[in-house]
């Protein structure tokens, strides 16, 4: 497979943001739905556990302008802060009265959305959700286990349990414990990594979706799936997380442990995919078979390729770098939206659930856009580009 190229990512930046400004009326009192139908997003409240991936796109967007905006009408930089601005006072709302924040995903919330508006702007209404928003996280932790339980009530057993998804929610706790100097937020996300990882991986370093643990005195208990093709299987979205999850906790823990654990996780998503670089739904399948794609995990992997690379030495940083690469140019030629008729978001052919015979997952987003998708296509596109800041 080709690289994508200095001119490709340009041009791919460019091209969403522009469809951003495009839909930007449309989205900044409100959200744009989980995923599309028919390609196209409607718009919702702020409820859902993805709507901080499109914030993350407006300020991935502002971040494009201010670099480029000879390439842009007057005013778009501005127009995408105040927007971006307006969402932040969203989530500091939807925070201070507790709406639809009973679970895990904070991270996903208030990391791309607050977060970064309060790295770009110096927002404090930023500063402010996210603190609180590590804080609401922080109920979530289970001592008896040492991990933070992705959703359900807290005294259920049959809610005992994390999922793999939940170590790019981590950086939300680190980032409050740097900014408020308060060690515990730090603490806890070392134990949910340390738990996650012991339980999560499998010996062929494929990964379990979800884990379970005992109750009452903190066991392992069995791993399973929900949103996965079967119980054994690599579902291709956790397999991501597990890519991008693994860098990010060797970043903020320095664990050398971390190092072979993210390359044999990695090994395993790329054994697994079909000749295109994008995955389908689950690792289990591939060229040949008729099942959906997941685009959205081709770039969350990219994404944390690219962040591992950040810590290796040149040659193994190069093989990531340019793996990153051969993938988010598949994604670019084969799977980005380059007619905006045709869809208002900016990757097709992603897969948020689809059923199986053997999982439990509804069926929704299916061979659709999904906003996740969008955002971790412009932020691998954004680590290609620059030197970035991460809002992570």
């Amino acid at each position: 497979m080709n690289a994508i190229t200095d001119d490709k990512i340009n041009n791919g930046l460019k091209n969403a943001v522009t469809q951003i400004l495009n839909i930007l009326p449309e989205f900044t009192d409100k959200f744009p739905k989980a995923y599309s139908e028919g390609n196209f997003y409607s718009a919702t409240e702020n409820v859902d556990w993805t709507t901080g991936f499109w914030t993350g796109e407006i300020w991935l967007a502002y971040e494009y302008v201010t670099s480029h905006e000879s390439e842009f009408e007057a005013g778009a930089a501005e127009k995408l802060k105040n927007a971006g601005l307006t969402q932040v006072k969203s989530f500091l709302h939807r925070i201070d009265n507790k709406i639809e924040v009973d679970h895990h995903d904070m991270g996903f919330l208030y990391s791309p959305s607050c977060v970064a508006g309060y790295k770009l702007t110096g927002s404090e209404d930023g500063k402010e959700a996210a603190i609180k928003a590590a804080d609401q996280l922080l109920t979530r932790y289970h001592p008896v286990g040492e991990f933070l339980q992705a959703w359900g009530p807290m005294d259920q057993p049959e809610n005992y349990r994390l999922i793999i998804d939940c170590l790019n929610n981590l950086p939300l706790l680190y980032w409050a414990s740097d900014v408020t100097g308060d060690s515990k937020y730090r603490e806890i996300a070392d134990k949910h990594i340390n738990t996650a990882v012991n339980n999560v991986i499998r010996d062929d370093y494929s990964t379990w979706h979800t884990f379970f643990f005992d109750m009452e005195t903190g066991a392992a208990h069995h791993g399973a799936t929900c949103q996965g093709y079967r119980d054994g299987s690599a579902w291709a979205r956790g397999q991501a997380w597990g890519v991008y999850g693994l860098a990010t906790a060797y970043r903020y823990t320095k664990r050398e442990e971390y190092i072979p654990l993210f390359k044999n996780v990695t090994k395993y998503f790329l054994d697994h995919l079909p000749k295109d670089l994008v995955p389908y739904w689950d690792l289990e399948f591939t060229d040949g078979d008729d099942q959906p794609r997941d685009s959205s995990s081709a770039s969350i992997a990219a994404c944390g390729m690219l962040e591992m690379s950040r810590w290796l030495d040149k040659d193994e940083a190069e093989y990531y770098i340019n793996t990153a690469k051969e993938i988010i140019n598949s994604v670019y030629e084969n799977y980005a939206v380059s007619d905006f008729g045709k869809s208002n978001g900016l990757v097709l052919h992603s897969t948020y659930s689809n059923h199986s015979p053997y999982n439990t997952c509804n069926h929704y987003g299916v061979d659709e856009c999904n906003i996740w998708g969008d955002y971790f296509y412009m932020e691998a596109l954004t680590r290609l580009s620059k030197d970035w800041i991460q809002y992570w």
